[in-house]
This record gives C-alpha cells, sequence and structure tokens, in this order.
C-alpha cells in the first residue's frame, strides 16, 4: 500500500497492488513519520485509455469532490466510468466519515469490489483516512489512501503506481461533463470548506480543517465551464455556506449574497441550489437574493439544519440558536418566498437527552412541516468532546426515537406533497430513460404514463404534478 500523505504518524505496512495490463506491482513498504518508500516502476506509454470508477458516499462536499477528481482524471486521458465493471483499472471510493455507520459501509464496499475485482487498484480517499489514516491502511482491500488535504495529488500518484508515466494528450477528453461521467445530471461547486464552529457530535472540522472561501471570480470561471459541458444545474455546496467570504481579502466578494448575485449576473447557468444555511444565517438581504436577482434561476429549496428542538440539547451541541431563532428563520424563509421547500436533519437521542428534549423535538418536527428531514441515531465519533460526555443514550433508545421522527418526517413530507398536486414546475430530467428528474423545489417527479420528455436529458421543463406514487416520487406531464 502506498500512502500520499506527509503523515506525522506511523502508519502500518503497505499491501503489494495486483497490476493491471502487465504493469509491475509496486515495492512492498513501510511509512512512518512522514517517510515513504516506493520503487517506482518502470516507465509505461499507454496506447489504451485506463479506467476509473469513482464512487462518492455521504454529503454533497464530497460530490463536488469527486465531480474534480473526475475532471483531472479526464483530463490525463483516463476514461471516466459510471458503473464498475470486471475490467476496471481503478476504483475511487471517495468516503464519508460522519457517523460510525458511514465508516462501516465504506469497509464493507472496498470488501465487495476486491472480491469481485481482484486485479483493479482500490483508492479510499476523503474523510475517513482523513480521520483515521491508520485504520485504512490497515485494510488490506485497500491499495492507495488519499485524505482529504491531498486529493489534488490523485490523478499523479495513481498514474505513477500503476506505471501510466506518459498518457499521449489526444487521449484526454476535456470536454466531457465530469458530473455525468459520474452519473450525474445536476453538478456540485464547492465555494467553501471547512469549520470554525465546533459542534460537540461533529467530526467535520477535524477532517475538513478551517473554514476556506474559493474566491467569486474562480467560482464563475468553474460554473461557466460546467454550465459549457453540459450542466443546467449547479448545486452549490460547502460546510459553511453562510460564512462564505469572510476569509477573502477586503477587495474580493465577501459574503453568499454578493457571491451569489455576481454567479447570477456573470453565468449562464439556468439554476443554482444552494445545498444548506444555518438559521442564524437567513437574513432579509440574503433572501433577497432569491425574491429579486434569483427569482427564475435561484431554486427554493432551504436545507436548514435543527439537530434538535430542545434549548438545553442545543445549547449542549454548541449549536448557536435557539427553537424559537429556527422557527423564526423558517418564517422569514416562507414569508419571502412562497412555496419554498424546507427540509432538514435531526439527531436522535444525543448525550443526555431526555424524554421531554425528545418530546420538543418531536413537536418542532410536527408544527413546522418540513417537506423532507433526515434523522439520524446519534453516533459517537473519536475525536469530539460529546465522546466523552456522560449520559449516553443506548442503542436501543436513540434507535427508538429515530424511528418515531422519521415517521413523523415521511408524514410531513407526504402532506407537503399533496399540497403540490395540480402546481407547474419546472423539473431538470435525469436518467437514461429521460422520464425522471427533479423540480426546483426538490421533489422527484416521474412523467405519467408513456409521454416523452420533451428534450432529453439535462434540459429543463416545464411540467403540472398531476398526483403522487406510493414510494413519494410525483407524477408529472409536459405542459
Amino acid at each position: 500500500m502506498k500512502y500520499i500523505s506527509g503523515a506525522k504518524s506511523p502508519v502500518s505496512a503497505a499491501y503489494p497492488l495486483a497490476p493491471r495490463h502487465g504493469a509491475p506491482a509496486p515495492i512492498r513498504c513501510r511509512l512512518a513519520l512522514g517517510f515513504q518508500r516506493w520503487r517506482s516502476p518502470p516507465l509505461r506509454i499507454v496506447f489504451e485509455m485506463p479506467t476509473v470508477t469513482i464512487e462518492t458516499h455521504g454529503c454533497k462536499l464530497n460530490t463536488a469532490d469527486s465531480i474534480a477528481m473526475a475532471d483531472d482524471f479526464l483530463a490525463s486521458g483516463f476514461d471516466v466510468r459510471k458503473e464498475l465493471d470486471a475490467s476496471a483499472d481503478v476504483f475511487v471510493l471517495n468516503s464519508c466519515t460522519v457517523t460510525h455507520v458511514a465508516d462501516k459501509k465504506a469497509r464493507q464496499r472496498v470488501g465487495a469490489v476486491r472480491r469481485s475485482n481482484p486485479g483493479t487498484m482500490i483508492v479510499m480517499a476523503g474523510c475517513y483516512p482523513t480521520r483515521d489514516a491508520g485504520a485504512v491502511a490497515d485494510l488490506d482491500q485497500v491499495d492507495l489512501v488519499v485524505p482529504n488535504g491531498v486529493k489534488s495529488a490523485l490523478v499523479e500518484q495513481v498514474s505513477a503506481t500503476l506505471g501510466y508515466d506518459h498518457l499521449f494528450p489526444s487521449a484526454a477528453r476535456t470536454d466531457r461533463n465530469p458530473a455525468t461521467a459520474l452519473g450525474r445530471t445536476r453538478a456540485a461547486l464547492k465555494i467553501q470548506e471547512g469549520c470554525d464552529q465546533v459542534c460537540a457530535y461533529c467530526i467535520v472540522p477535524r477532517v475538513r480543517g478551517r473554514e476556506s472561501s474559493v474566491p467569486v471570480d474562480v467560482l464563475v470561471r468553474q460554473a461557466n465551464e460546467l454550465w459549457e459541458r453540459g450542466c443546467s444545474e449547479i448545486v452549490l455546496t460547502g460546510t459553511q455556506l453562510g460564512h462564505y467570504g469572510f476569509d477573502l481579502p477586503t477587495n474580493r466578494v465577501r459574503d453568499l449574497a454578493s457571491m451569489l448575485r455576481t454567479l447570477l449576473r456573470e453565468t449562464g447557468v439556468p439554476r443554482f441550489r444552494v445545498s444548506s444555511l444555518q438559521s442564524p444565517e437567513i437574513s432579509p438581504e440574503l433572501l433577497d437574493v432569491w425574491t429579486k436577482e434569483g427569482q427564475s434561476r435561484l431554486c427554493p429549496h432551504f436545507h436548514i439544519p435543527l439537530q434538535s428542538g430542545s434549548d438545553k440539547v442545543l445549547k449542549r451541541m454548541r449549536r448557536t440558536y435557539t427553537a424559537e431563532d429556527f422557527v423564526n428563520a423558517v418564517e422569514r424563509v416562507r414569508a419571502a418566498v412562497p412555496g419554498a421547500s424546507v427540509t432538514t436533519d435531526v439527531i436522535a437521542g444525543f448525550p443526555g437527552e431526555t424524554d421531554s428534549d425528545h418530546a420538543k423535538s418531536v413537536q418542532m418536527m410536527r408544527s413546522v412541516g418540513f417537506s423532507d428531514a433526515h434523522v439520524f441515531p446519534y453516533s459517537r465519533r473519536p475525536g469530539t468532546s460529546a465522546d466523552h460526555f456522560n449520559e449516553q443514550l443506548s442503542h436501543a433508545a436513540k434507535v427508538e426515537r429515530a424511528a418515531e421522527l422519521r415517521h413523523i418526517a415521511s408524514l410531513s413530507a407526504k402532506r407537503y406533497r399533496e399540497t403540490e398536486v395540480g402546481k407547474v414546475r419546472e423539473v431538470l430530467w435525469e436518467g437514461g430513460r429521460n422520464d425522471t428528474g427533479l423540480t426546483e423545489n426538490y421533489l422527484r417527479v416521474k412523467l405519467n404514463g408513456q409521454q416523452g420528455a420533451a428534450r432529453g436529458e439535462g434540459a429543463i421543463e416545464r411540467v403540472r404534478l398531476v398526483g403522487a406514487l406510493p414510494n413519494g416520487i410525483m407524477k408529472c406531464r409536459p405542459v
């Protein structure tokens, strides 16, 4: 195994890589205290494009990173494929570590890939190896470990390890859309990453670092490139989007509202979606962007994490708002953007959460009326302060509380979908058959009957919502 970060602690012995297309296997080595020994394979000139599949776990920020990886692979002459097949040269898992379940999912996936593709090079990238590089390096199935801080070196390291020292420039496919190469119609664009808030339960600050914003001129260029390559919707993503720009020089755009206005003014992208906002960040000035410059291009979908309906639990979590603050933020959204979809995240069973605290979350879920909600049982994460809290709840209690909240969320989502029947919405068509897609207010839709989509995958079309299927997908017909 080759570990490409400047490690600060010993990492266990590496495993030899099974060669593909006659590539020599790398030499078994050890890495300790940031020093790595790796014998470079002989120069190989490649006539056939090597193939790579990238699989993404977790958040939209990881999706943005995967799209950037795909772009780098395409520019270097690799063939990026949506699905893993037996002939694949490289499999990259861009991992999540927000819960212990995410870690387990990553381990299971690389194990399954190794069994089905014994000759494929397996790369574990992302947040899991950033949090615990040693544990990932100990996995027999993984050939290359790539933490977040060195993702930009991924293609170079993969090429060198496989012995692809030179790929013919004619093989590079810079015209291909990196999002569609991954099987996605919508692109995710990272506007910032990192978090300085350090909530008690959250591992993200440890794996994503301090807050850092991408300058707006870079975002304009990247957004226009994605649009020119076929992306009709771009999801703006990050860890703390509402903090965008505070770290940039004073002569730059230094807040989210101004950045959105610049993207709307200087790009041709038909629609943007803001992936997540914290309730204290939802100001009248920010909402003005939706009602003015972005009226037809900023999606009326607001994902606002709640986490708990109990002020006591929110304080213990080190969240920066109260339950009343949260409700007021939702009311501001609905007053400014009628019909907007409001989705949320909730944690069930945080340490010290009493029956009364849980009841307040239940009441909040019922009263707000979210169009959808992600409910998670609390997961202990080493390296977070909540991991050391007393009054840890039993697994059974957390699961039971999460199930109750999910049931409420399901009923709330059903009621929201019912209010949408008869309305005209704009759908971005996705999928190979061009009969399913996503509306601007984040409803999954499917064409009713055998009617065909007017313009195909990646096109945006006005449809009328005519009903709902049992699985929650809305039926629609072209207007």
